[in-house]
């Protein structure tokens, strides 16, 4: 199997799909993105609980790191280590309970939102959205200067998400993302692996 070493996560979302959703996620993760970012945070915590395990199987095998999403307890339960949290959870979390994920992510907005994840803690953000897309219809992008702003505020890795493409990767690379996060075309591509190469290629002009 061809393994892609970029910086791209992946971000879940089951209903975009045209497949069944292990399914999809197999072929996502057989192509070895930086990781998966369970992000199904609709569901219900017992429904979840029953996802996240089959998923964790599913990276384990291939050696992809998988960060669960919004249900702290789920993933304690699950000794999984890593957490992605939208802000307003995460100020709401005791420190201790912070301190059981070794990997913990928020979901910014602004330069500060991103100082305030980084002092509850954070080793990473996602910063969005960037580009139009078509999970924000009607709501332009923030946008490459933005990018370039968080980045240069923080001193944790800085992941772009929204609209992002294998015609823009390079584009948010040279604004200072550390990394970039893919879910529409990562959940409905006909050609995943295809795509992983492409964002590779371009990614490192």
């Amino acid at each position: 199997m061809t393994m892609y070493m970029c910086d791209v996560f992946c971000v879940t979302n089951r209903k975009l799909c045209r497949e069944d959703f292990l399914t999809r996620l197999e072929r996502i993760v057989s192509c070895h993105p930086a990781g998966i970012i369970l992000r199904e945070k609709d569901m219900s915590e017992e429904a979840y609980t029953e996802l996240a395990s089959a998923v964790m199987e599913i990276c384990n095998r291939h050696g992809v790191k998988c960060i669960l999403h919004t249900f702290a307890d789920v993933a304690i339960s699950l000794h999984c280590d890593a957490l992605h949290v939208p802000l307003a959870l995460l100020r709401e979390m005791p420190s201790d309970k912070r301190q059981n994920f070794a990997v913990l992510g928020a979901s910014c907005h602004s330069t500060e939102d991103a100082l305030e994840a980084q002092a509850l803690g954070c080793t990473y953000i996602t910063a969005g959205h960037v580009f139009e897309t078509d999970c924000k219809k009607g709501l332009p992008g923030r946008g490459l200067a933005f990018i370039q702003k968080v980045s240069a505020a923080v001193e944790i890795p800085v992941y772009a998400i929204g609209g992002i493409a294998p015609s823009n990767v390079s584009q948010v690379k040279a604004a200072g993302a550390s990394g970039v996060c893919l879910m529409s075309s990562l959940m409905v591509s006909e050609d995943a692996g295809g795509l992983m190469r492409r964002m590779e290629e371009q990614y490192e002009v």
